[in-house]
Formats: C-alpha cells, structure tokens, sequence
C-alpha cells in the first residue's frame, strides 16, 4: 500500500511554506505524523508531491529518518507535465490542482493508495480504516473516502473551503466544495453561498483511498479542463470536481468509511500554536514517542 502526500501548495493563507513548518518536538514536519501513522498499519511505499526545488532536500530529510525497508519517492509538480498533444503554449506558475498532483505520480505508483495534504493530521483511526477498506474492496471502480464531521475541522482562526459530502448510506453521491465557511456564535455558514449548516455534515478532507484505475480517469478530465481556454492562465482542476464527474457519468462510486474525528490543520498562521500544543498533548498521552524515528 501506497501513502501520496500532496505537498506543492503555496500557503497563501498561512504566510509560508506550512507543509515544510516545523511543529514537532524535534521539528518533525506535520506529515510526517502520517507517515508514522500509515507504516503502522502496513503502507510501505511513501510518495510526496512537491515543488521541484525542495525534492533534494526532502529526499535527504526523510531518508535520514525513515527505515530502509520503506520506499520512497519523491516527485515534482511540474507545469508542463500534462497529457501528450495538449498544446503547451501558455503562460503559468501556479500548480494545476489536486487532481493533477495526483497524476503526476502514473509512474510510480502501481498499487492501491491514499491520498492526503500535508497540512492535515488525520488521525491514526483514518488509516486504519482505509487499510481495511484496501484489503476488503475487490472492483477497480469503486474508491474510497475517510470523512470527518464538519465540526471538526472548522479553524478558530478564520473561514474554510470544504468538500460537503451528500450521501446515501455509505455510498457517496455528490461532493460540493463551499469556500468560506465560518462558526459565527452557535452557527456555521458558509458565507460565499448564505448556506446554513448544521457541522454535522460529512467532509471531505482530501483523505481519498484509490488504485491506479484512477490515473486514466483523472487524464481525460484533465484533457477537458485544458481545452477550456479559460482555464489555462489561473484554472485548478481539484479532486473533488474529478469525483463528481465520475459518479454523474457512473464511471465510478465512492464509498464512505464510519467518519473519525481527529483532525487539525493549519490554514492560518495561527493554527500552528494550536497544531504544536495538539501535538505536544498526543505525545504526552504516549500515542507519539517524543522521538519519532529512532533510525
């Protein structure tokens, strides 16, 4: 099994690099708590998706930390890594999007895998469960999510884009991305669309469980997305956009696992106080050593 870990965002929000912000005890990076968390439960292969100016340094960093037995790939987002016969005749510096970090891995990933940003702390329960759903799920067609309640993960520190999910039973049936959602008082709405919600709606929190069937589903939404001239200066394709697309041509199903509550990011510079002292009373409860790797 594969842990991808999206990390060539920009931290326009946050002021900084937050996915290279050092917030352990031994200035551990916050993905690093995945990493140790998915090789617990039997992922061997580590993949990280950044900026091609950091892969030396992650690759050094990482490899002076994690056990030899588990691989890992370090792998650039670069712009003009799009399908063939797409026209490249364009000006850009912002990343595509989710969806094409993903793809960017095609040649390196070759098993089921789960995706995750690397600002996020998902929780140990979050990978015990896609590993389940990993060894139980059998069709190519069919991937996974690990949501959280929208409660959860609302930041004290300023509103949140998030990925509401409309389900029937376990099956997922449309995602909708609303972008400034905020907890007012005893309410939380999302202020871009006047939406009122009740927190207990289940969220995406980019926590996806697939397999490699995805990869060409994912290239023919990119092939669309290019050819929209509009999108080519400044458009992202996301995950989520991808996914519903699938379902509403029934290209695809997602499955949700039982939702889990131990989330934290940091979207703003002053997460990272609240993401360190969370840190701090996880290892004080002895669910993280203080020193995380021993290699």
């Amino acid at each position: 099994m594969t842990l991808l870990i999206m990390a060539a965002g920009n931290g326009s929000r946050y002021g900084a690099l937050k996915q290279f912000d050092e917030l352990g005890p031994n200035n551990e990076f916050l993905f690093e708590y995945s990493i140790y968390d998915a090789i617990n439960y039997g992922f061997d292969h580590i993949v990280i998706v950044t900026k091609e100016k950091f892969i030396l340094k992650i690759k050094n960093y990482l490899s002076k930390r994690i056990a030899r037995n588990i691989k890992i790939d370090i792998i650039a987002q670069k712009i003009d890594d799009i399908p063939i016969r797409i026209n490249k005749n364009f000006t850009r510096e912002k990343p595509w999007g989710t969806s094409h970090a993903v793809w960017v891995t095609r040649n390196f990933i070759f098993d089921d895998f789960v995706v995750i940003n690397s600002d996020d702390y998902y929780g140990k329960d979050a990978f015990k469960k896609a590993a389940i759903f990993i060894n139980e799920n059998k069709s190519t067609n069919i991937f996974g999510l690990v949501p959280y309640k929208l409660k959860d993960t609302l930041s004290v520190h300023g509103s949140v884009s998030r990925g509401i999910c409309q389900v029937d039973g376990t099956i997922l049936n449309s995602i909708n991305e609303l972008i400034n959602i905020e907890k007012k008082g005893d309410t939380i709405v999302d202020f871009d669309s006047n939406t009122i919600l009740s927190g207990h709606e289940f969220t995406s929190m980019n926590f996806w469980i697939f397999n490699p069937s995805i990869f060409d589903k994912i290239e023919k939404q990119i092939r669309e997305f290019l050819n929209n001239i509009e999108n080519i200066e400044k458009g992202e394709i996301f995950i989520p956009f991808v996914i519903k697309k699938l379902i509403d041509l029934n290209k695809a199903s997602v499955k949700l696992t039982k939702p889990t509550s131990s989330w934290f990011g940091i979207t703003y510079a002053d997460d990272k106080f609240d993401a360190m002292q969370l840190i701090k009373n996880m290892i004080r409860d002895k669910e993280y050593p203080m020193q995380l790797w021993k290699n």
